[in-house]
C-alpha cells in the first residue's frame, strides 16, 4: 500500500495511491490529523487500530500537489553516515577522517531537525550566506511503526511501518567546520521527502537500489545489499537505551557519488535539479534555488 500526503484546493489531506499511480483515495481524517500527514495513521495502527475508512471520490494525481508524507516529523530524523563502503572511501580524507578506520565497527548516527523536511517536488533553498558547498545524498528512509526500546536485531523488522525516499542535503563546509554534523544537515528545506510511504508488507528495503541524478547526469547508484550496516542493525543500534516512537524516521545512508567525493568537487548551485529514485518505492525531484 502506498499512502500519500497531498494538497488539494489549499487543504492538506492523506490518501491511498491507486495501483496505477493515477489517483488517490482520500481517507477519513480530521483536519488536525491530516495536517500531521501519515503520522496519525501510523500512531492509530500502532495502537491496534485499523486504517481509516475512505471518504469521498478518488482524486486524480494530476489535480494534487504531493507533500512530504510526514510534513513535520514528531522529532529529529535519525540519520546514518558512512553506510556504503565506496562512500566511506570517497570521503575518507574529509568528512570521515576523524572517525575510526574500521568502517564496520559502529554506525555513525546524527540527526536533522524536523523543520528541514519539504515535499518531493518542492524547491530547496541554497543558504548562500553561510555555505558554498551544497551537496546531495540520496537515501532510503525507514519509518518506524511500532515503538520500543532495546529492540533486538531479530525483532527489528516487526517495528517497521514502511519506507520513503529522502535527499539528505548537506552544507559540507558547515559540516566540516562544526565537527558535529547537525548544523550542516539541518538548514531549512534540506530534507526533501516522498513521494509517499510504501508499507513494509509491499516493499523490501533490504533489496532495492538507490540512484541519484543531477541535471540528468547519473551520480549515485547503489544497491541496499551493499550497506555496511543493514536495517535491522541500525534499528537495534539506535534503540539501545533510546525509545523509538511510531513515526520516527531513520535515513539509512547514501551510496558513493556525492559531489564532495569528486575530483574536483562538484557542488550544487542555484538552478540545479536533483532527482532521487529508489526502485519499487518512488521518485523525488527538487530544484535548488
Amino acid at each position: 500500500m502506498r499512502i500519500a500526503t497531498f494538497i488539494i484546493d489549499g487543504t492538506r489531506k492523506v490518501g491511498v495511491v491507486s495501483g496505477d499511480g493515477l489517483s488517490i483515495q482520500p481517507l477519513d481524517l480530521s483536519s488536525a490529523q491530516s495536517d500531521a500527514g501519515i503520522l496519525s495513521i501510523i500512531e492509530t495502527m500502532a495502537g491496534g487500530g485499523a486504517l481509516p475508512s475512505s471518504t469521498g471520490p478518488k482524486v486524480k494525481m494530476d489535480d494534487v500537489a504531493l507533500d512530504a508524507p510526514l510534513p513535520k516529523p514528531r522529532r529529529n530524523l535519525w540519520c546514518v553516515g558512512r553506510n556504503y563502503h565506496a562512500h566511506a572511501k570517497e570521503l575518507s580524507a574529509s568528512v570521515f577522517k576523524d572517525n575510526s578506520a574500521k568502517t564496520d565497527e559502529w554506525p555513525i548516527v546524527f540527526t536533522k531537525v524536523p523543520e528541514c523536511v519539504v515535499g518531493p517536488h518542492d524547491d530547496v533553498l541554497v543558504p548562500a550566506e553561510v555555505s558554498t558547498q551544497i551537496d546531495y545524498e540520496a537515501e532510503l528512509a525507514v519509518i518506524i511503526g511500532k515503538g520500543g526500546r532495546n529492540i533486538t536485531r531479530a525483532a527489528a523488522m516487526e517495528h517497521v511501518f514502511g519506507y520513503t525516499v529522502v535527499n539528505d542535503v548537506t552544507a559540507r563546509d558547515v559540516q566540516i567546520r562544526h565537527g558535529q554534523w547537525d548544523l550542516g544537515k539541518s538548514f531549512d528545506t534540506f530534507c526533501p521527502m516522498g513521494p509517499w510511504v510504501v508499507t513494509a508488507d509491499e516493499f523490501d528495503g533490504t533489496k532495492t537500489r538507490v540512484r541519484c541524478w543531477v541535471n540528468g547526469e547519473l551520480r549515485q547508484d547503489g544497491p541496499t545489499e551493499n550497506m555496511i550496516f543493514d536495517i535491522p542493525t541500525l534499528i537495534e543500534t539506535i534503540s539501545h537505551g533510546i525509545t523509538l516512537y511510531p513515526g520516527d524516521v531513520i535515513a539509512t545512508g547514501t551510496p558513493a557519488g556525492v559531489g564532495m567525493g569528486m575530483t574536483p568537487p562538484r557542488y550544487l548551485k542555484p538552478g540545479d535539479v536533483v532527482r532521487v529514485e529508489i526502485d519499487g518505492l518512488g521518485i523525488i525531484e527538487n530544484k535548488f534555488v
